[in-house]
């Protein structure tokens, strides 16, 4: 039994300017071939997953292509060009295949083909042919499309956000491939698109109004029939006729039965669809209530979600806390210019730095102050706990800390990083107990990291590209109606 694996993973932000290029997946995963177990091994990904459970069926797995790139904008034609070249070279060389585990985000998108992860998953099948199972993992901030439906057997989502996760969904879905070759089961799927977009400050699982949901998801595992089921959250920044929420089951060979059940998730939303409406912070309330608390507070940049592709570099609550004069705060921010300017001028010495808002317009300006240089570091850690996201290894490129006279401590790094371990203070020997309030530029990814040393996590309203508040944007290929945006009714709450 010959199992091939490809994984493309991508979440673009289609409200960001800068495109996301060949040179993007690079500098952060781009492995062919053999280079892919030694890249994944013992790793809580789901090519972690892969290779395991497909090693201890004692299948012969086929490494072909894994890659993943930092979220940012949309993905050049170019780049996608030379992904499905490399891809096709791999299929060239492998041989004959029983089957495939596949690793699409799900919230791709590529300047000319807008369902980028459809595009690619209906590529491997049109090269594969209908009678070798096709069986994936997807991130929940994916949008789920009839094209990644039509051309797949079955889909596994993570369940939980942050996504600690991962890894055991890569197990299912191999062992899954597995058994599909083997003759022992059919994996039938069908599909639930309620028009409604759930706003990314409600889509911590663990927390109302996505516990319930997904109580009745797991609840719906123990029935006859079902191998499995899943809740796809969605990405509002990937603006796509496809973009909001999305419900799979898939059973043994029972179409009709996969589709009652995806529909009964689907209207299970749709009934409690008020329920997923956001509840605002503005940043000043967020400062307010952190300056009462007892320990540290988490304060989520939502606006500034690196996660979501945002730039690493919004200034809106480090505006705050300098204007105030305190609380003592910890932030980190993108700008490998006041990285270099710090560099010169020495650790000890006092220099006037512009930090942050250098991307774009959209996060806030410049903090322009006189800062004392207190060290540096080359900014690589590492994580061994499972955390969101499932990367082991990190680099923030060359860093600086320095630190206002007005409480801000700021971490200056060369490479954007999305803020989910603690490890990326502790490298610079900074203590997070140290700080009232800690700057985490995401919304839920960084939850597990922080969770444990603050006492209270307070997600921000912020302005950016990943702004919490979607009336912000002007979508030009979403569906409509689509609620909250529109409202909808029982005549149009489901479909495209």
């Amino acid at each position: 039994m010959r199992v091939g694996l490809i994984s493309i993973i991508h979440e673009s932000n289609s409200f960001i300017a800068k495109p996301t290029t060949l040179d993007d997946f690079r500098r952060d995963t781009l492995v062919i071939g053999d280079e892919i177990r030694p890249r994944f091994a013992n790793s809580h990904h789901e090519t972690g997953g892969f290779l395991d459970a497909l090693d201890e069926a004692g299948v012969e797995v086929v490494p072909m292509l894994a890659t993943h790139a930092m979220p940012i904008g949309e993905i050049t034609h170019e780049t996608l060009e030379s992904l499905m070249s490399m891809m096709r070279e791999q299929f060239d060389r492998a041989g004959p295949l029983d089957g495939l585990v596949l690793g699409p985000h799900g919230a791709a998108v590529s300047e000319r083909e807008r369902d980028m992860d459809g595009y690619w998953l209906s590529q491997v099948r049109q090269w594969v042919g209908n009678d070798v199972p096709l069986v994936t993992t997807m991130d929940p901030h994916g949008n789920l499309t009839p094209k990644m439906i039509n051309a797949v057997d079955a889909i596994f989502v993570y369940r939980t956000n942050p996504h600690i996760d991962q890894y055991q969904q890569g197990i299912h879905a191999a062992n899954l491939v597995v058994k599909t070759i083997r003759g022992e089961v059919k994996p039938t799927m069908a599909a639930c698109f309620p028009r409604i977009c759930i706003n990314i400050e409600r889509q911590h699982t663990p927390s109302s109004p996505c516990r319930e949901m997904y109580a009745l998801a797991n609840e719906m595992l123990k029935r006859p029939g079902v191998l499995s089921n899943s809740v796809v959250l969605g990405f509002p920044y990937s603006d796509v006729v496809e973009m909001g929420s999305g419900f799979l089951v898939v059973t043994d060979n029972n179409r009709d039965l996969a589709q009652r059940y995806a529909n009964e998730l689907g209207r299970y939303l749709f009934d409690h669809r008020e329920a997923f409406v956001p509840e605002f912070i503005t940043v000043e309330e967020a400062i307010d209530q952190a300056e009462t608390a007892h320990g540290p507070v988490c304060l989520l940049d939502m606006g500034d979600n690196v996660g979501g592709g945002s730039s690493a570099d919004g200034t809106f609550i480090a505006h705050a806390v300098h204007h105030r004069g305190g609380p003592k705060t910890f932030i980190a921010l993108y700008d490998e210019e006041s990285v270099r300017q710090a560099e010169h001028a020495g650790v000890g010495s006092r220099v006037t730095l512009r930090m942050g808002g250098k991307t774009d317009d959209q996060h806030g300006k410049p903090v322009e102050t006189e800062v004392e240089v207190k060290g540096f570091s080359e900014g690589t850690f590492t994580e061994s706990e499972v955390r969101h996201g499932a990367h082991g290894r990190f680099d923030m490129g060359r860093t600086a800390i320095v630190e206002t006279s007005t409480g801000l401590t700021v971490q200056l790094t060369s490479q954007r990083t999305v803020p989910v371990s603690l490890n990326q203070m502790l490298s610079c020997e900074l203590d997070p107990k140290a700080f009232q309030i800690l700057v985490a530029k995401g919304v839920h990814a960084p939850v597990a990291a922080y969770e444990p040393v603050c006492e209270k996590l307070i997600r921000v309203n912020t302005a950016g590209a990943s702004s919490a508040d979607m009336s912000r944007f002007v979508f030009r290929h979403r569906r409509r109606p689509l609620f909250p945006f529109e409202p909808i009714d029982e005549s149009n709450w489901s479909g495209f």
